[in-house]
């Protein structure tokens, strides 16, 4: 119990700490996605420097005394950085590199709970092979991912939507309070290295070769491999759907606690029809378009498709382990095959393509190394295994070189994939281009001598921001937008006015001016600014801005960090007396409009809600658009312009807390 209690506590926290710090250090860095990238490329080097640390504590430190002694120190230290929480002079004063800063800001504050952390699993069940000799240690990595897979469902479901990250802080540090004590006792009770006979289990290699360590490599590789080319795949090739990340890595995580249990639900002769079949199926589906936005189709497939292919390798992984005494350097490798993984999806293939190609490539290698396995299986599935190979390279290439029906342009970056999709011929007034990033689209525009000035989807002249704009063009107007797009909302600029875009990706300023005229012709004078819009907002001098917009709310990642109570007070700084911010709240999924609301009340200021329903928004350019206006002036909401496009007062729900940088719930915004 002491050993299984300890790589519980540790694996669970290890878990929790990755949201929680990153949710603290969001708003300090403007929000970005290069924030959670940096953090989990900082959680990815430390696991494998916390692994290293136990197999060379293990391996090479002799002596139980030296060894308690220097673990003991580590403890002692790790505890003395409670509690978690970052100090306030870590927060960046603007000039600073960002990913240099979050890694020091990281190392300072997480860095030693968390290598200590890392360093438990291997550790304690080497200590536990030390001590029961007659049992099987490995067990314990099961444990270690069911409560991996408890802090997963955990954190979004019972921990974020009840306390304040700062709550969360002391509740973690309390934790691993208790998680250091049952460790140092843990360290103080292990016997002897001298102790642990080298015994060998029944069906355990006694040794292990090179090409051994490379197959560990490669199995625990394609996991992570699939693990994240899936849940790319699902969640922006098919449907932007909240939380569904969750899925996969529950999957992923299960995978490891089935095949490391004991070893009695794996089995090769057993799998092998049913992982060949869902290879194909999969690849299939990575080659038919037809069925892209199918997502219980999609869903149907990859989900039970990932499932076998990581309890292939995982099952693999643990037929193949060797005996206890060489068990942290079987998990350091696993631990380094987890982290390629991770750095070929999230670093590599953004690099090398231009769409999400790693997930046709990553079934390949599933495919060979399934038939490498499979080929001592029978004639049978030998040849099926071959078949099921040659499908799926035969599929990737196919969706590599094929081109992509209406695709003009596709592009990726750190960002994800924006493509440019073009429909109809050149002379033709049907004739349009659209841009598209994951599934959400981002504007579009026709491209006709007479028709390329209209105003097309969410910003059309009955829009909430149309309306917004209209009411202050009395005179020049001054407009700031957050989110560029195609740069639709520019056609609204008349001469004498000012239209400044904020844009995080670079990308999308090119494609907005190279593919797209709205920036061009635009008799406004145009402004762009390149980064995090409320980070760049909080750098800049007042703008005076009579109408901000704001337009990042369209996918299921919401940018928590412009939505919260301290953003709409960094707006309202930027707009004048009467001015008005406008947020865009379009959502399939999410009820955006009374966070909104409630923010507006927090701030003194008050909000309308215009919603417009076009009869057949397929048949023309104007698409169904929330927009939710936020001023402290009322009478600027009660503009002609705004009453006639319908507005009525935005309501909130008083049992919801107000979001704030220390505060959100996804979960309770779910339509």
């Amino acid at each position: 119990m002491l050993h299984a209690g300890t790589i519980f506590l540790s694996s669970f926290l290890l878990f929790l700490v990755q949201p929680l710090i990153a949710r603290l250090i969001l708003p300090w860095f403007g929000g970005s996605a290069a924030v959670w990238t940096t953090c989990m490329l900082f959680f990815q080097a430390l696991l494998l420097a916390g692994y290293a640390y136990a197999h060379l504590l293990n391996a090479r430190i002799p002596g139980k005394n030296l060894q308690f002694a220097l673990h003991a120190l580590l403890i002692a230290a790790a505890v003395a950085t409670l509690p978690i929480a970052p100090a306030q002079d870590w927060k960046p004063a603007g000039e600073d590199e960002p990913v240099s800063h979050i890694l020091l800001l990281l190392g300072a504050s997480v860095g030693v709970p968390y290598f200590l952390l890392a360093s438990t699993g291997p550790l304690v069940q080497a200590w536990f092979a030390r001590a029961r000799p007659g049992e099987n240690p490995y067990r314990l990595f099961a444990v270690s991912n069911l409560a991996s897979l408890v802090a997963l469902l955990g954190y979004p479901f019972l921990l974020e939507p009840y306390f304040s990250a700062g709550e969360q802080v002391w509740i973690w540090s309390w934790l691993f309070a208790a998680f250091a004590a049952l460790c140092a006792f843990a360290a103080w009770s292990a016997p002897a290295p001298a102790g642990a006979p080298a015994r060998r289990q029944g069906g355990v290699a006694p040794r292990f070769e090179a090409a051994e360590v490379l197959l560990w490599l490669a199995l625990s590789a394609t996991g992570s491999v699939l693990l994240l080319a899936v849940t790319n795949h699902l969640t922006q090739n098919v449907a932007s759907v909240p939380l569904l990340w969750l899925a996969p890595l529950t999957l992923y995580l299960a995978s490891f606690i089935v095949t490391f249990e004991g070893g009695r639900i794996y089995r090769a002769e057993t799998l092998w029809p049913f992982l060949l079949a869902w290879i194909a199926a999969m690849a299939w589906l990575i080659a038919d378009d037809d069925f892209q936005f199918d997502l219980p189709l999609q869903l149907g497939v990859f989900l039970p498709g990932l499932l076998l292919g990581c309890v292939f390798c995982h099952g693999e992984l643990y037929r193949l382990r060797p005996e206890p005494r060489h068990l942290t350097a079987f998990y350091l490798v696993v631990s380094a095959g987890g982290a390629l993984g991770g750095l070929l999806v999230a670093v590599a293939a953004p690099l090398a393509f231009s769409g999400y190609y790693e997930l046709g490539i990553g079934l390949a290698v599933l495919a060979l190394l399934a038939a490498l396995r499979f080929a001592a299986l029978g004639l049978v599935a030998r040849g099926a295994s071959l078949a099921a190979l040659l499908a799926v390279v035969a599929c990737a290439v196919y969706d590599g070189l094929r081109d992509h029906e209406d695709v003009r342009i596709a592009a990726r970056s750190f960002y994800g994939v924006l493509r440019v999709k073009e429909y109809g011929s050149p002379g033709e007034v049907t004739h349009l281009r659209r841009l598209v990033h994951g599934t959400i689209m981002h504007g579009e525009q026709y491209l006709h001598e007479g028709t390329r000035r209209m105003l097309t989807t969410y910003y059309h002249e009955a829009s909430g921001i149309g309306a917004a704009i209209r009411s202050k063009q009395h005179r020049p107007a001054r407009v700031g937008v957050i989110g560029l797009g195609t740069g639709t909302i520019a056609a609204y600029g008349r001469r004498g006015d000012l239209y400044r875009f904020y844009e995080i990706d670079a990308r999308v300023v090119r494609l907005a001016q190279s593919e797209f005229t709205y920036l061009a012709d635009s008799e406004a004078r145009i402004e762009l600014a390149l980064g995090d819009a409320r980070l760049t907002l909080e750098r800049e001098a007042p703008q005076e801005f009579d109408v901000l917009a704001v337009d990042a709310f369209s996918s299921d990642a919401i940018p928590v960090h412009l939505i919260t109570r301290e953003a709409l007070g960094a707006y309202l700084r930027h707009v004048r007396a009467g001015g008005i911010v406008a947020f865009h709240v379009s959502n399939r999924f999410l009820e955006l409009t009374p966070v909104v609301a409630r923010l507006a009340k927090e701030n003194g200021a008050h909000a309308v809600l215009v919603a417009d329903e076009p009869e057949d928004e397929d048949s023309g350019a104007r698409s169904r658009t929330d927009w939710v206006l936020v001023s402290r002036d009322p009478a600027a909401l009660k503009r002609k312009e705004i009453v006639a496009a319908g507005a009525v007062p935005a309501q909130d729900r008083p049992e919801w807390r107000t979001w704030t940088d220390d505060y959100s719930n996804l979960v309770q915004i779910l339509k």
